[in-house]
C-alpha cells in the first residue's frame, strides 16, 4: 500500500514537472519543438506599414525568433472590414502566442474582440483616444505597443519658419479616428498661435481634387496633411495641384513625403517595427503584458522631398531644422544630409 501511494506522488510530482517546463519553453520560443506563432496585421498596404512589418520581423529574427522556432503569419484585409473581422477571427482562436497589429484600425479590431491573445500595436497615433487602452503606463485590455504620436506643433513650426504662411488648409477624409484626432490638434495649435486655417473632407480619394481647390480658393497658403490612408490614395493629385499653384505640402509621414509631399518631421518606420518587437520579446520572455508600458516614438529625422522642393523654388538652404535631413530624390531614394 505504502509503495502504491509513493508511486502515485512521484507520477504527480514528474507531471507537474513536466507542465511547468512546457511554459517555461514556451515563453523563450522554441527549445520543445513547438513553434512560437505570431501573427502580423495590417488594414492596408503601404510604404510605412511594409517597413514597419519588416521591422518587426528583422527585430525579431536578430534576437533569435527565426523561421526555425517561429511561425510569422502575415496578413492584410486590403482595406476590407469583413476581411479584416475574419483575420481577427482566425487569429484569437488561441492557436497564436500573440498577434502584431500596425495602425489603428487593425488594432481597434483586434482589441474590441477581447481574445486572450495578446495584441502589440506598432504606429498606432492616438492609442487612448481610439480606445484601446486607457492608460499608456499601465496598459489594460490586453494589449500595448508603440505609439506614433503626430508631433503637431513641432510641424507647424517646422513650416512657419520655413515657409511661412497667414492661412493653413487642413485635408482629411472624415473615416479615419487617427486623422480625425491629428486634425483636431492642428486646429488647437493653429487656433492657439492665433493662425488662421480652412478645412475640407474627402471622404473618398477621388474628392481630393474638389477639396484642395476649395481649400485653396478659401485663401490657403500651406496644406497640411494627416495620416489618412484615404488621402494617401489620392496624394499625387493633391501635389501636383499645390506644386502648380506654389503651396507647400506638409505632411504626418515620410511615406507621404516619399508619395510627393513636401516635408514632415517623422519617425524612422522601420525603427518604430523594432522597438514594438523588443516589446513584444519582453513578454516572450516571461514579462506580464500589463508591465510593459506603452511607447510614444519621437521624431528621428526631417524628410523632403526633392522634386517637390524644386517645384516650389525651394532650396536645402530654405529648411528650417534642427533635425536630420533625408531628402528623397525624384529616383525614391533617400540620402542623409
Amino acid at each position: 500500500m505504502k509503495k502504491k501511494v509513493l508511486s502515485i506522488l512521484l507520477t504527480a510530482v514528474m507531471a507537474a514537472t513536466v507542465v511547468t517546463g512546457c511554459g517555461s519553453d514556451k515563453a523563450s520560443g522554441s527549445s520543445d519543438g513547438e513553434k512560437t506563432k505570431i501573427g502580423i496585421v495590417t488594414m492596408v498596404e503601404n510604404g510605412a506599414f511594409m517597413d514597419m512589418k519588416d521591422g518587426i520581423v528583422e527585430e525579431m529574427n536578430a534576437k533569435g525568433y527565426t523561421d526555425e522556432n517561429t511561425e510569422f503569419d502575415y496578413q492584410c484585409a486590403a482595406g476590407d472590414a469583413a476581411a479584416l473581422s475574419s483575420i481577427v477571427n482566425n487569429m484569437t482562436d488561441g492557436t497564436y502566442d500573440m498577434v502584431f497589429t500596425i495602425a489603428t484600425p487593425s488594432t481597434q479590431a483586434f482589441v474590441n474582440a477581447e481574445s486572450d491573445t495578446p495584441v502589440f500595436f506598432c504606429a498606432v497615433s492616438a492609442p487612448v483616444a481610439a480606445g484601446i487602452l486607457t492608460d499608456m503606463e499601465n496598459p489594460d485590455k490586453n494589449t500595448t505597443g508603440t505609439s506614433n504620436a503626430i508631433p503637431v506643433s513641432d510641424i507647424f513650426e517646422f513650416a512657419q519658419e520655413t515657409t511661412p504662411a497667414e492661412k493653413y488648409g487642413l485635408i482629411y477624409s472624415g473615416n479615419e479616428d487617427n486623422a480625425t484626432n491629428t486634425i483636431e490638434q492642428s486646429k488647437e495649435y493653429l487656433d492657439a498661435q492665433g493662425i488662421a486655417y480652412t478645412v475640407a473632407t474627402s471622404p473618398t480619394s477621388a474628392d481630393i481634387e474638389t477639396a484642395v481647390n476649395a481649400l485653396i480658393s478659401d485663401g490657403a497658403e500651406v496644406i497640411f496633411v494627416p495620416n489618412d490612408s484615404i488621402i494617401q490614395d489620392g496624394i499625387a493629385k493633391l501635389v501636383e495641384i499645390c506644386n502648380e499653384k506654389g503651396i507647400p505640402t506638409y505632411c504626418s509621414s515620410a511615406t507621404t513625403v516619399a508619395s510627393g509631399c513636401f516635408a514632415t518631421l517623422a519617425i524612422d518606420d522601420k525603427g518604430i517595427g523594432a522597438k514594438t518587437a523588443d516589446m513584444a520579446i519582453e513578454y516572450l520572455e516571461g514579462k506580464a503584458l500589463e508591465k510593459i508600458p506603452a511607447q510614444v516614438i519621437g521624431i528621428d529625422y526631417c524628410s523632403i522631398n526633392e522634386a517637390a522642393m524644386k517645384a516650389l523654388g525651394l532650396t536645402e538652404d530654405t529648411i528650417q531644422t534642427s533635425y536630420q535631413l533625408n531628402l528623397i530624390t525624384s529616383e525614391d531614394s533617400t540620402q542623409t544630409k
